[in-house]
């Protein structure tokens, strides 16, 4: 164990070792053996705060505060009044709402066309590419093949 996480330790749960966690309570404890002063003068701040701390009962909640509580948990759990009938819930379409559909739909129209007009014209360079390529060639022709 290091200094730092014994500190961590100590300032997290206490300087009582039964507070500790069980999976380090040992190490931590064989560490305070080994460092002397340093452990004593960690153990001594926390031991100090400690006392200060256990001086200050903790506060109730008032009755007012504790039915309240007890009133919005009561509502919480009792079951939802069901309606007479079946209704479908109502629509209102608010200008924001129709201007941010058709500012959606302006935009996925300009994605469209966007893309077929670079890949027609990545397509037309390509064809003149292969056909400038194949002009070059020296090699037997169509027209020599086919007469």
């Amino acid at each position: 164990m290091k200094a730092e996480r014994f500190q961590a330790i100590v300032e997290a749960y206490g300087a009582d070792p039964a507070r500790w966690p069980e999976a380090e309570r040992d190490s931590a404890l064989a560490w305070a053996d080994q460092a002397g002063q340093a452990a004593q003068a960690i153990l001594a701040e926390a031991r100090a705060l400690d006392v200060g701390l256990a001086g200050y009962p903790a506060p109730l909640p008032d009755a007012a505060a504790f039915a309240r509580a007890l009133k919005g948990a009561d509502a919480a759990l009792a079951p939802a009044a069901r309606a007479r009938g079946f209704r479908l819930p109502g629509f209102r379409l608010d200008r924001f709402r129709l201007a941010s559909g058709a500012g959606l739909m302006a935009a996925a129209c300009a994605g469209v066309m966007f893309g077929v007009t670079l890949t027609d014209r990545l397509t037309a360079d390509a064809q003149a590419d292969a056909v400038l390529y194949q002009a070059t060639l020296s090699g037997i022709d169509d027209t020599e093949v086919l007469g």
